[in-house]
């Protein structure tokens, strides 16, 4: 009766351990002790060291033998490959955009839409609106379930959006939103995938804004390995 419980404890402490690092609650570069985690989640240290052995396999965190475990660094080559991916996906679906749209899709799509000119979002709760936006643009197009694969590749593509969000205003995205479903609702498949390109390469400019102002977020060598002095840092 043990093991379920114990399939569980380490799905949750994967998943929880997963938003954190997505969010940026852990920054980029943070140190992280199993320890320390397995303390404040209240599990031992095996799920814990099983989760961190996960989210390496995704590129999310990195493990120094003799040094310890990070939170990767920003990687734009990740970055860039997870938009490649997404784009290629959006983008198709739009061409598959049926004559009659689904009305009951069409009208969550209007609510996510006022539900993004609410005053005093944060970040998590545009990020939230977004996600849900994007998905139901591919369920409008029958390829909802393509969003799971989306997802599970856009790690590091998800902390740019994130920190691409804390530097610039939300109403940005929601115009350019506004534009990709009033293409939609036309019927103009060639102006919703202009609109959706530009969109989502938005992210590249982000990326170069915030990597000016803080060079330390992101990976600049591959090979890099933090040292360890008194403290753990990297060179």
């Amino acid at each position: 009766m043990a093991q379920p419980t114990r399939r569980t404890s380490r799905r949750t402490v994967y998943e929880t351990l997963r938003r954190k690092v997505l969010t940026c609650e852990f920054p980029p570069g943070s140190a992280l002790s199993e320890n320390e985690l397995a303390a404040q989640l209240g599990v031992s240290r095996t799920p814990v060291r099983e989760s961190l052995i996960l989210l390496a396999e995704e590129g999310l965190v990195q493990v120094f033998p003799q040094v310890g475990s990070f939170v990767s660094r920003v990687d734009p080559a990740r970055v860039a490959d997870a938009q490649f991916l997404r784009e290629a996906v959006e983008l198709a679906s739009l061409e598959d955009l049926p004559q009659q749209l689904d009305p009951g899709i069409v009208d969550e799509l209007r609510e996510n839409l006022a539900q993004q000119r609410r005053r005093g979002l944060d970040v998590e709760e545009f990020f939230a609106l977004d996600e849900t936006f994007h998905h139901a643009l591919l369920c409008l197009a029958g390829h909802g379930n393509a969003w799971a694969t989306v997802v599970s590749a856009k790690g590091h593509l998800d902390r740019a959006r994130r920190l691409g969000l804390q530097a610039t205003a939300p109403p940005a995205f929601t115009d350019q939103h506004v534009e990709i479903f009033d293409a939609v609702l036309a019927g103009n498949v060639a102006a919703a995938r202009k609109a959706m390109r530009a969109h989502l390469r938005a992210v590249f400019d982000d990326v170069e804004r915030i990597r000016q102002r803080s060079p330390e977020l992101f990976a600049r060598n591959a090979d890099s390995v933090p040292v360890r002095r008194n403290v753990v840092v990297w060179e």
